[in-house]
């Protein structure tokens, strides 16, 4: 197995750039342009699904019996999807409120 340290970073640069393209999202959507903000939510996803699937290998190994040292960086590497997780929910409402507002504006 890889090193647990550079797993951690692996998980922790993939929802990195997922929240990078969430925020992008809602900027672009504050900006009217949804084509363009759909596009980031989804390459925020796939940023996501990235480091979850990372993830996923940790726990498959410890469920199989591996023992996986619990430290900072892996606790940080989950505190980030966590925040990753949070900043997608708070994208697709404020996209909402965007559109709903672009609607309004253009009555």
């Amino acid at each position: 197995m890889e090193g647990l340290e550079q797993i951690c970073f692996r998980i922790i640069s993939a929802v990195g750039m997922a929240k990078s393209s969430y925020v992008e999202a809602m900027r672009a959507a504050a900006g009217g342009d949804y084509e363009l903000s759909g596009q980031k939510m989804k390459e925020g996803d796939e940023f996501y699904a990235q480091g979850h699937d990372v993830h996923m290998d940790l726990l498959s190994k410890e469920a199989g019996g591996e023992k996986i040292e619990v430290g900072i960086i892996l606790m940080h590497s989950e505190d980030q999807m966590m925040a990753a997780e949070t900043v997608r929910l708070m994208a697709e409402e404020n996209i909402k409120m965007s559109k709903r507002i672009h609607e309004l504006e253009n009555k």
